[in-house]
C-alpha cells in the first residue's frame, strides 16, 4: 500500500505512456484522411483508433490490446490522484466531490474503449474536468499561482479540444487532442507530487 501511496500516480502515468507507445508502434495504418497509409501518424490518427477491432485500413488492428491496457492503467492514475488531491482540500464538501467525482471518472474512463466511446468520453471528461476546475479554484484561492494559471490554461487546451470536436474540425482537432491528454498527465504529475495541504492552506482561512 505504501508504494501504491507514494508512487502510484507515478507508475501509472509511466505505464500509461508505455503501453499507449507500444499501441500506436503496433497500429497498422489508414487515417481519417487516407485509409492506405502505414503506421500510426501523429497528425492524422486519432487515440480511438487504436480501441477499434479494425485499423482503418482494414487489417486486424493488433494495437487494440495495448490501448486497453493504457486506457486501464490511466483510469487507475486517475482515481488515485483524485483521492490523493481530495485529502488537501480543507473543505469537506469540495474534498468528497473531488475524492467520489474522481472515482467515478476510472469506469468512465475504461468505457471510452468501448461501443459506449462517445457518451462515456462525454461523461469522463465532465467528471475530470469539473474536479480539476474545483482544484484550480483552491489553487488560486491559496495563492499557488504557478499550479492555478497552468491548471487553468489545461483547461482551456480542453475547451478548446471540445470546441473543435462540436465544429468538426477535425485536422487541428488531431493535433490538440495529443496535446490536451499530455498537458493533462503533467498536471496530474505536478500536483502529485509538487504540492502539499499547504498549497490550499490559506483558502480554508478566508
Amino acid at each position: 500500500m505504501t508504494i501504491v501511496k507514494n508512487y502510484g500516480v507515478s507508475i501509472g502515468i509511466f505505464c500509461t505512456i508505455a503501453l499507449m507507445a507500444i499501441a500506436m508502434l503496433k497500429y497498422p495504418g489508414g487515417t481519417y484522411l487516407d485509409a492506405t497509409t502505414t503506421g500510426y501518424d501523429w497528425t492524422q490518427n486519432f487515440i480511438s483508433n487504436l480501441f477499434k477491432e479494425k485499423a482503418l485500413n482494414g487489417a486486424d488492428n493488433k494495437a487494440q490490446l495495448w490501448a486497453f491496457a493504457g486506457m486501464f492503467f490511466y483510469s487507475i492514475t486517475c482515481a488515485i490522484f483524485f483521492i490523493h488531491t481530495a485529502k488537501k482540500i480543507p473543505h469537506t464538501t469540495a474534498s468528497n466531490f473531488i475524492k467520489y467525482a474522481g472515482i467515478l471518472t476510472m469506469p468512465c474512463i475504461l468505457m471510452v474503449a468501448t461501443p459506449f466511446h462517445d457518451l462515456m468520453l462525454a461523461v469522463s471528461n465532465y467528471l475530470f474536468w469539473a474536479c480539476i476546475i474545483a482544484i484550480t479554484v483552491y489553487l488560486f484561492k491559496s495563492k499557488s499561482y504557478v499550479f492555478a494559471i497552468y491548471a487553468l490554461i489545461c483547461i482551456l487546451i480542453f475547451y478548446y479540444a471540445t470546441y473543435l470536436y462540436l465544429t468538426q474540425s477535425w485536422e487541428t482537432l488531431v493535433i490538440i487532442q495529443k496535446i490536451n491528454n499530455i498537458s493533462a498527465l503533467i498536471l496530474i504529475f505536478s500536483l502529485e507530487y509538487f504540492t502539499t495541504n499547504e498549497n490550499f492552506k490559506l483558502a480554508a482561512k478566508e
